[in-house]
């Protein structure tokens, strides 16, 4: 489990396996069942998820209950709602396991400790923080700038492990669209001319 986060880190920078294993010791271990929920909306988000086997998803309840999922996290990707984690005030997103799962949680306390004992681990999260504010920023700019159809297009050659793994309605709520409109388009690609 903790050799998918060494290798992670060391794409970014350079950490010993000493330090590794001081580093892991401020992690805890979770397994996930399919549909467990991490956080729920209204709750403080005290924890960054790093992902070492599963699919999860962040998602928030718009208004007659219909659910908007706004990012997923497969394996060596991190999860959590930002702006709760890092002000510690209550969360406007929950986050839910789409699969069985395996995370390494870190708490808020941790993170800030871990930190503090190692400057390097600034680096890591920086780098993968400019990576992940790239992808919203080019997401956003494709939700503006690309038909629904060209949207799919985009997702499925990108990401093609998420049409397998992410449930329709999932995929097409993040998408912004309608499971219905997904499943149409889905069809129109399946079939060869």
């Amino acid at each position: 489990m903790s050799n998918l986060l060494f290798d992670h880190i060391n794409k970014f920078t350079k950490v010993s396996e000493e330090d590794f294993a001081t580093i892991l010791s401020f992690f805890e271990p979770l397994s996930l069942k399919k549909k467990d929920n991490i956080l729920e909306e209204g709750q403080l988000c005290r924890k960054n998820f790093f992902v070492v086997n599963g699919c999860l998803r962040l998602f928030f309840v718009k208004e007659k209950g219909v659910e908007q999922t706004t990012q997923f996290a497969i394996e060596n990707w991190w999860i959590t709602d930002n702006l709760s984690f890092l002000e510690q005030r209550k969360s406007s997103f929950s986050i839910q396991a789409i699969e069985k799962s395996e995370v390494l949680a870190i708490s808020y306390e941790a993170q800030e400790k871990m930190l503090s004992q190692f400057p390097l681990m600034e680096r890591y999260f920086r780098k993968v923080y400019e990576k992940a504010f790239a992808a919203s920023q080019l997401r956003i700019k494709y939700i503006n700038d690309y038909s629904r159809e060209e949207m799919y297009v985009y997702f499925a050659k990108v990401q093609p492990a998420f049409l397998q793994r992410v449930p329709q309605y999932m995929l097409a709520s993040y998408l912004g669209f309608t499971p219905e409109y997904l499943s149409e388009i889905k069809k129109k690609y399946l079939v060869k001319p």
